[in-house]
C-alpha cells in the first residue's frame, strides 16, 4: 500500500499535469479559431478555381498540356504520395490517421512504384525510418503557414511530373469537417482529373441552346501555362489549410479529454487517499488502546 506522502505526491503531479492539458486546450482553441476563418476563406476561391479550369479544360484537346495528360498506370508507373502531417503530437490520433491512410494507399498499388513527400515533423519522423523513397521533405511550415510554402510544394510536385520521374501525384491529409470530425482525404492532385474536367461540359446539346466557346488570347497553351500551376499551387495550400485547422481540432479535443481524465484521476487518488489516512488513523487508535489495555 502506497504511503500519504507517495499518494500526496501523484495527486500534486497528476494537478500539475492538468494544468498544462487545460492551457494547451485554449491555446489551440485559440489557433483553431483562426485557423479555421482561413480555410472557410479559402474553399470558395479553391472551388471556384475548379469549376473555371473545369469549364475552360473541357473544351481543348487534354495534350494541350502535360498537367492534363494521363500516362500508362501500368505496373511501371510511379507515384508521388504527398502526406500531410503535423509538427507537434498531443493531438489524438490526428498524425496516426493520415500516415495509416497513406500506407494504406501505397500497399494498395498492386506493385507500383512509390515516392513519398513529406510535410510535418510526425510524417517525417515515420517514413524516414522505414525504406521508402523520400522525394523531399518540409517541416516547421505550419509554424507561420504562408502560399508560399504551399508554392514550394507545388513547385517540387509539378516538376517532378512534367520531368517524367512520377506519373501521378496524390495528396493525402486530414480535412477539417468540425471541431469533433476529421476525415483523412486521398485526392489526385495530377494529372488533373479529367472527371473533374469532364463535369463541365454539357452532358447533351439544349435544343435552341448555342454551344458556349472560348477564344483564347493568346493561345490556350499560353493560358494552360499559367492557370494549371496556379491551380495546383491553390489545391496544395487548400490541403495545407485543411490539416492546418484539423490539427488544431484534434489537439483541443485531445486537451479536453485528457483535463476531464486527470480530473477524474484526482478525484479517484483523493478518495483512496482518505481511505489510507483513516485506515492509518484507524490503527494508531487501536493501538494506543491495545497499550492502554496491556497496561
Amino acid at each position: 500500500m502506497p504511503s500519504l506522502i507517495d499518494l500526496r505526491r501523484r495527486v500534486r503531479a497528476v494537478k500539475n499535469t492538468q494544468q498544462i492539458t487545460k492551457a494547451m486546450k485554449m491555446v489551440a482553441a485559440s489557433k483553431l479559431r483562426r485557423a479555421q476563418e482561413r480555410i472557410i476563406g479559402a474553399r470558395p476561391y479553391a472551388a471556384q478555381m475548379q469549376r473555371v479550369l473545369s469549364s475552360v479544360a473541357a473544351r481543348v484537346d487534354p495534350s494541350v498540356h502535360p498537367l492534363l495528360t494521363v500516362r500508362d498506370s501500368g505496373a511501371a508507373s510511379r507515384t508521388l504520395v504527398i502526406v500531410v502531417t503535423g509538427d507537434k503530437g498531443l493531438s489524438g490520433s490526428f498524425n496516426t490517421n493520415a500516415i495509416k491512410g497513406a500506407v494504406t494507399y501505397i500497399e494498395e498499388q498492386a506493385g507500383r512504384t512509390a515516392s513519398i513527400g513529406l510535410v510535418g515533423r510526425k510524417g517525417r519522423d515515420y517514413f524516414g525510418r522505414r525504406a521508402y523513397d523520400v522525394l523531399f521533405e518540409r517541416i516547421g511550415i505550419f509554424q507561420k503557414l504562408r502560399f508560399q510554402d504551399a508554392q514550394a510544394i507545388a513547385h517540387l510536385a509539378v516538376d517532378a511530373f512534367t520531368a517524367g520521374r512520377v506519373d501521378r501525384v496524390v495528396l493525402v491529409y486530414n480535412e477539417f469537417r468540425s471541431v469533433m470530425s476529421q476525415r483523412v482525404v486521398v485526392d489526385q492532385l495530377l494529372p488533373i482529373s479529367r472527371a473533374d474536367v469532364d463535369a463541365a461540359a454539357p452532358a447533351a446539346p439544349v435544343a435552341g441552346a448555342s454551344q458556349i466557346d472560348y477564344l483564347y488570347e493568346p493561345s490556350p497553351q499560353a493560358i494552360f501555362d499559367q492557370l494549371l500551376p496556379r491551380y495546383v499551387e491553390v489545391q496544395v495550400y487548400r490541403a495545407l489549410l485543411e490539416s492546418n485547422a484539423a490539427f488544431f481540432a484534434a489537439q483541443m479535443t485531445a486537451m479536453d479529454t485528457a483535463t476531464k481524465n486527470s480530473a477524474d484521476m484526482i478525484a479517484s487518488l483523493t478518495l483512496y487517499m482518505n481511505k489510507v489516512r483513516q485506515a492509518a488513523i484507524t490503527r494508531e487508535i487501536i493501538e494506543v488502546v491495545s497499550g492502554a489495555q496491556a497496561l
